[in-house]
């Protein structure tokens, strides 16, 4: 693999020239939790049942990769936040979640250069409906936590598509999105985190590890680590 090669301080790439042009790119594709916004909203829904701590080690352990079923680490996760009630969701939405610098500069300048814009999550609908309406992006998928007398059942809902928005779904849904516009995977940016984000960055022609997990660095063509998610714009020409 080509050694990572610093651009600016925080600012690595691999494998490429700067600038690239934003507008060869037809699609931007986004992780939510840790990449577009500060949290972990999992963590943070666990913290009103008292359950923080043992949440956020599964979350952590996910991200980094040491759990090799996603699936399997999110259903024990939210299986802990039975009970929660809704109200203590809309505490965290209100009160926790904000985007991360830059996300909005950085959505705003894909969209001026032509782009489409979708958000992958492995998280919740409660909280990516929010973030696309607040960045006005185009396509979403992500998770359905089941609610029922007004507070989490500890269980997900089955959607039309699947069970859970894992790693591999991800990519699907990147994949599935190119086609709906008739791009070529290459023209697709893909930017994340966790573990759970490189198979769709693998999959796209250009992959952005943000403040991410060593091993999402290591594989990243271009890696911000420090500084908003609008530094990506550093190694881009709009035109």
């Amino acid at each position: 693999m080509t050694p990572p090669t610093e651009f600016a301080p925080g600012l690595t790439v691999r494998g490429l020239t700067p600038p690239l042009k934003l507008s060869d790119f037809g699609l931007i594709a986004f992780d939510m939790d840790s990449t577009l916004i500060n949290i972990e909203c999992v963590d943070e829904i666990a913290d009103a049942a008292g359950r923080k701590a043992e949440v956020a080690a599964i979350t952590e352990a996910a991200m980094r990769g040491e759990i090799a079923d996603y699936k399997d680490s999110l259903r024990r996760r939210v299986a802990l936040l039975k009970g929660v009630p809704v109200a203590a969701m809309q505490q965290v939405l209100s009160q926790r979640l904000q985007l991360n610098p830059g996300a909005e500069t950085l959505v705003r300048a894909c969209r001026a250069a032509g782009l489409r814009t979708l958000l992958v999550s492995g998280g919740f609908t409660f909280f990516s409906d929010q973030v696309r309406d607040r960045l006005g992006l185009d396509f979403t998928r992500s998770n359905v936590l089941e609610v029922a007398d007004g507070a989490l059942t500890g269980r997900m809902v089955d959607q039309d598509w699947g069970d859970i928005c894992d790693g591999d779904e991800k990519r699907k849904m990147l994949l599935a999105t190119c086609a709906r516009l008739g791009l070529a995977p290459s023209r697709a940016i893909a930017m994340g985190d966790g573990a759970n984000d490189l198979p769709m960055m693998g999959a796209a022609g250009l992959s952005v590890a943000y403040h991410a997990k060593p091993a999402v660095r290591a594989q990243a063509m271009v890696s911000i680590e420090q500084g908003g998610l609008d530094r990506l714009l550093e190694v881009m020409s709009p035109h």
